[in-house]
């Protein structure tokens, strides 16, 4: 990737990001309260939509589709949101922060080292140990157990099918 321009590209994203974003509850309450006006559609920079509203709210029409689209508004602001995200990173030449990375310093149903399980709690498979293989239903005949032979990124360690000409984790030649 190319150098950055700025000191700290994140914390610029993070700046730029939190002054573009929209807030789903806000675009509920604006499209049930005021969805007669449309100004839920200029909230989420949709003028056309927002000034189509204000000409026909006189009818009544718009006050009902704003209460339709109240239900609606939570998948649109997401949307907007993710669009003003790529946009911003896109402008400053970085990824979007969080989006595609693995995450950092998760520890999910990890134990100490050395530490003890709680009592009562089934250990997990054995390395060597026999493991239990259901008996075959009569008159199936079982699937082939051969493992499909995968693809290995030298670049990323990423597991990709057999054949595949990109590694589907970084994107790198295989």
């Amino acid at each position: 990737m190319s150098t950055y321009t700025y000191p700290n590209p994140e914390a610029m994203f993070y700046q730029q990001y939190g002054a573009a974003k929209r807030d789903e509850v806000v675009g509920i309450l604006l499209a049930l309260f005021l969805g007669n006006f449309g100004v839920h559609h200029f909230y989420l920079r949709r003028t056309g939509l927002g000034i189509l509203y204000l000409c026909f709210c006189w009818t009544g029409i718009p006050a009902l589709l704003g209460f339709i689209e109240c239900f609606f508004m939570p998948g649109r602001v997401r949307e907007f949101n993710s669009i003003q995200a790529a946009a911003i990173a896109a402008s400053l030449g970085i990824p979007v922060p969080g989006w595609g990375q693995a995450p950092v310093n998760v520890m999910v149903n990890m134990q100490a080292a050395g530490a003890m399980p709680p009592a009562g709690a089934v250990p997990g498979p054995v390395v060597g140990a026999a493991t239990y293989a259901p008996p075959p239903l009569a008159g199936l005949v079982p699937a082939p157990t051969a493992a499909a032979p995968v693809a290995v990124c030298t670049h990323c360690q990423f597991a990709n099918a057999a054949g595949a000409k990109f590694c589907a984790g970084c994107g790198q030649a295989l």
